[in-house]
This record gives structure tokens, sequence and C-alpha cells, in this order.
């Protein structure tokens, strides 16, 4: 047997065992653990990269003993849902500028020096429709609460290196909330779990919404089932997603491309849905929908509904769910 093929290999097995018995609900393995833990893997890749033409006993058991020893870090991590909090380290950069030019529209930021930032958008009652956009990676984003206010956000972490625009156009409203597109100056290393990055947003559910999200490797909770959704677009690499929807208004989309990601989308259990896909080595799993044709599936009653829930998913090595609550 060749050593150079035994670290890669039984990496491979633990991520597929780690799949499959997310899968099934064995276990539940959260994959924005990868996020916080990354230095686990360089450490494992570094060890291996030592040892990779030294083929003695003892040199395997080294790089074996380190393998096992950090994907059991990141696996305790991963399925606890807290590991991380012990070896998060952010980095982040000092000496921000945050005079951001914009002609169109208004910056709304509040920051804080001990590490929280409080965005403010307050609502104006000629508003019928928003649009949020949101963009930047490695970072929890959260919706579970309402406002009174249009969107409401406090963010933990990065020396609160995000930036809230908007824009009204007449009876449409757009905001722009992003992390990591200030301009900065110098290097700062930071220590300490509140600079874990974090984003707890608050929405008006006056408003029709559009919603799109645009992240990397980040972990997303969205309780939208107060909230009139039209559209919903979630694009992302290695990431956690769950949603939950409320009812249609008229068409509701969801649109969701992923990479690597653990995706949940929760609907009512009398919403009228219907499911398509476009995925490579992707799970699904769509409890209460008839399979219709290949990567098509609807709940009992869809066609004659009026008001419905369109979901198209795409990705890699992902993991689909759409649950009916």
């Amino acid at each position: 047997m060749r050593n150079d093929r035994l670290v890669p290999g039984m990496i491979l097995v633990i991520i597929g065992a780690l799949f499959l018995l997310n899968n099934f609900d064995v276990i539940d393995f959260d994959w924005s653990t990868f996020v916080h833990l990354w230095p686990v893997v360089l450490i494992i890749a570094g060890v291996n990269l030592v040892f990779a033409h030294n083929r003695t006993p003892w040199a395997t058991a080294v790089k074996v003993a380190v393998l096992l020893l950090g994907m059991a870090v990141l696996i305790w991590g991963g399925v606890t849902h807290r590991g991380y909090r012990h070896f998060d380290r952010a980095f982040t950069f000092g000496d921000r500028n945050d005079d951001d030019d914009n002609d169109n529209g208004s910056d709304s930021v509040s920051n804080s020096k001990d590490g929280v930032g409080n965005y403010v958008e307050f609502y104006k009652p000629n508003i019928q429709t928003a649009h949020l956009d949101i963009s930047g990676g490695a970072t929890s984003y959260t919706i579970k609460d309402t406002s009174s206010r249009l969107f409401e956000a406090i963010t933990h972490g990065r020396g609160n290196n995000y930036s809230l625009k908007t824009t009204i156009d007449s009876t449409h409203e757009y905001l722009d909330f992003s992390m990591g597109n200030g301009r900065h100056r110098g290097f700062r290393f930071n220590w300490g779990d509140h600079h874990n990055n974090s984003a707890e947003i608050k929405l008006n559910t006056r408003p029709v919404w559009d919603i799109t999200v645009s992240t990397g490797a980040s972990s997303l909770n969205f309780d939208l089932s107060a909230y009139k959704i039209k559209n919903l677009k979630i694009e992302g690499g290695a990431a956690s997603f769950n949603v939950k929807l409320g009812q249609p208004v008229a068409i509701t989309s969801v649109n969701v491309q992923a990479g690597a990601a653990s995706v949940t989308i929760n609907i009512p259990q009398n919403a009228a849905c219907e499911v398509t896909t476009d995925t490579g080595m992707a799970s699904k799993t769509f409890d209460g929908f008839n399979k219709k044709e290949d990567d098509k599936y609807q709940t009992p009653g869809f066609d004659k509904a009026t008001q419905k829930i369109l979901i198209h998913m795409e990705g890699g090595m992902a993991d689909f769910k759409v649950k009916r609550y």
C-alpha cells in the first residue's frame, strides 16, 4: 500500500461518513465549523507534507495520529456547534476609514469600540417593497425577530468591518448590507470570542421583500415566516443554510446555489410548493413531495393552487432538504 495515498483517502472516507450520517439524521453536523477551525486543516496538510517522502512506520503513525486528532476536533465542533469558540481567532485591519462615497443613498452606521456595531434604517410609510442585499463571508447571519424599523442589525467581530447603504426610489427601498468593504490601513490581530463574526438582523413586516445573500463559508439561520417574501436568492460555498418561510405571496421564488453546503428550507404544511434541482453529488430529501420527473418534485395539489412556493437548488457535494412544518 502506498503511504502517500493513506491520508487523502482517510479524509475522503471521514467526510463521506459525515455526509452519510448527517443525511440520515444520525448526527446534526454544522458544516460552518470548517470556517472557524480551518487552521486544523492546515496542520494536517503540513504534517503530511513534512513526512511526504518518509515511508517508515513511525512517520505513517504520526500522519495518521495527527489526521485522526484533527478530524476529531472538527467533528466535535460540528456536532456540538460550539467547538470553534475555543479556537476562535479573528484577523482585522485597523485604522478603518468609512467615508465611502454614495451619491444615490445614505450610509447608516453606528459602531462601538468593543467590537459591536449597530446598523439602522428607519421605516418610511410610503415604502411598499424592499430589497435587501447581504454579502460577506465567514459570518453567522441570523433573522429571527421583527422590527418597527425597516432594518436593524447588531454585528460582532472583525472590528465592525460592515457597511449599510440605502437607496430609495419612490415606494421601493434598496439596502446593501455588506462585510469587508471598508478602507483599511495597518494590521491588527484580535483574540477572543467577542470577535466571532455574527450579524443579527431584524426587518419590518410591512413591505414585500426581495432578499439576496452572497456568502463564502458562512452560517445562515433565517426565520422568515412573519415576512412577505417574493424572492429569496442564496449563493454560498462551504456553508450551512437554514431558512423558514411563511405563506407565499402569490409566487414566492427561492433560488439556492451552494457548494459543499447543508441547506434546509422549511415551508408551511399547507403551502403549495415545487422543487427543481440541478445537482451533482448532492443528497436530496423532500418529504411529502411527489416526484413528477427527473429533478422535479411537487406537493399534492400544486397545479390547482393560486399561491405557490417555487424552489430551485443547484450544488455539488451538498445536502438539500425541504421540510414541511
